[in-house]
């Protein structure tokens, strides 16, 4: 054999064995990476490769430092975590995190919201239903973006809360995150207040009805007696028939304040249909047409998103705009501006403006107290009157402006 054939050899035997090493070699490898990619994804750092061995020294040095990479980084995380949980732990506002594809479980949970409904922790809406089942409807049905109230009774009393809820991505499952805080302490506040405005209200007006009456009465009943002295001498029947005129006539008033009332105390419930509102304005323009021309006043309408529609009571929405069109009128109104348009939160908002007096800043925060008002023959309904029945909508009417240049009150509807 000679020295070529020799060489030959030993070269291919030389490539074989490189064959063979590389091939185990790289067996080695997508062994090792397969077995760190399978452990890192169920998050196990447990492992760690010998740097110093042969035939990957180099390599395992590289894997070695791309688990402790993710050891740091799973660490951050889980730091950054329980900081977010003692953090949403030491608010006020109730917090779940609920899996939208199981149908109700409850992924998270802090403390306040365990508080502010009074139980243990909860790992599924169903429990709620142990409060109150009207409490695990509403948290089950809540719609996304927009306030909600819900009224509930624990062992000590009745909790009123809003809620909000709002659609994410959470460890790659779709959750809800519903929050929701305690507002009974400024639900009874601001009722507390409403009452004290009413019976004021009704403490004045009722006194300014029966304070004449009562004299009168008084007076006659000493005439009376005087006149029956005398032989019916010095009874002044003029004098008489006046004071019995006043007497019917407060009478009379009295009777109006107490239908009016009344009418406060029985809103029907709205008899809801799908319509646009611009066949709403204009059978509102047509009711107030004649009063607006008398007046010497202008109308206008105009709509700011295509084809508003609203599902409301039409004529309970009607009696609401004409009421804020008499109220501008009154306020000596050369122009009422009616708008109607569909904001962000896919709410129909509409708006009735007008460039008469403005409201003072104290009789803007009486406004809407039942009887209350600054005419001199006003009887301090129609705004209260116009909030029932927005109420009724699951809506507000506000009073967003009034000044020298505008007032606007504005319809939200929900």
């Amino acid at each position: 054999m000679d020295g070529w054939t020799v060489l030959a050899i030993c070269v291919c035997v030389m490539l074989l064995t490189a064959v063979v090493v590389g091939t185990c070699v790289y067996v080695k490898m997508h062994h090792k990476v397969s077995f760190m990619i399978d452990a890192l994804e169920d998050r196990e750092v447990g492992f760690r490769y010998r740097e110093n061995r042969w035939p990957l020294p180099g390599f395992n040095r590289l894997l070695n430092r791309l688990r402790h990479i993710f050891e740091r980084e799973m660490q951050e995380l889980t730091e950054q975590n329980l900081y977010y949980g003692r953090m949403l732990d030491n608010i006020r506002t109730g917090i779940f995190v609920v899996d939208t594809e199981s149908r109700g479980r409850v992924i998270y949970h802090n403390q306040a919201a365990l508080q502010i409904l009074g139980m243990a922790p909860v790992n599924h809406l169903r429990q709620l239903s142990l409060v109150d089942k009207e409490l695990q409807t509403a948290f089950e049905n809540i719609p996304e973006n927009k306030e909600m109230r819900c009224s509930f009774y624990n062992e000590r009393n009745r909790i009123t809360i809003s809620m909000t809820a709002s659609l994410a991505t959470f460890d790659g499952k779709s959750v809800r995150i519903i929050a929701f805080n305690d507002i009974t302490g400024d639900m009874e506040h601001s009722e507390e207040m409403s009452w004290n405005k009413l019976v004021r209200v009704l403490n004045h007006e009722i006194m300014n009805t029966i304070t004449p009456i009562a004299s009168l009465s008084d007076t006659f009943s000493r005439d009376l007696k005087e006149a029956a002295a005398n032989g019916g001498r010095n009874l002044n029947l003029e004098e008489l028939e006046h004071g019995f005129e006043t007497i019917a006539s407060s009478s009379k008033a009295l009777i109006t304040f107490v239908n009016n009332y009344r009418s406060l105390t029985r809103v029907a419930m709205p008899v809801k249909k799908a319509f646009y509102v611009r066949e709403l304005i204009d059978r509102v323009m047509g009711l107030t047409d004649r009063m607006v021309r008398e007046s010497g006043a202008r109308i206008s309408y105009t709509e700011e998103s295509d084809d508003v529609i609203l599902y409301a009571d039409e004529g309970q929405m009607a009696q609401i705009v004409v009421n804020l069109i008499k109220n501008a009128l009154q306020a000596g109104a050369h122009a009422i501006f009616i708008s109607s348009r569909i904001n962000s939160s896919e709410q129909v908002l509409i708006s009735v403006s007008n460039d008469g007096r403005p409201i003072s800043r104290e009789s803007a925060e009486q406004i809407f107290v039942p009887f209350y008002t600054t005419k001199q023959d006003g009887s301090g309904i129609g705004l209260s009157l116009s909030r029932q029945m927005m109420r009724l909508h699951n809506g507000s009417i506000i009073l967003e402006r009034s000044d020298e240049q505008v007032t606007t009150f504005t319809l939200c509807f929900k």
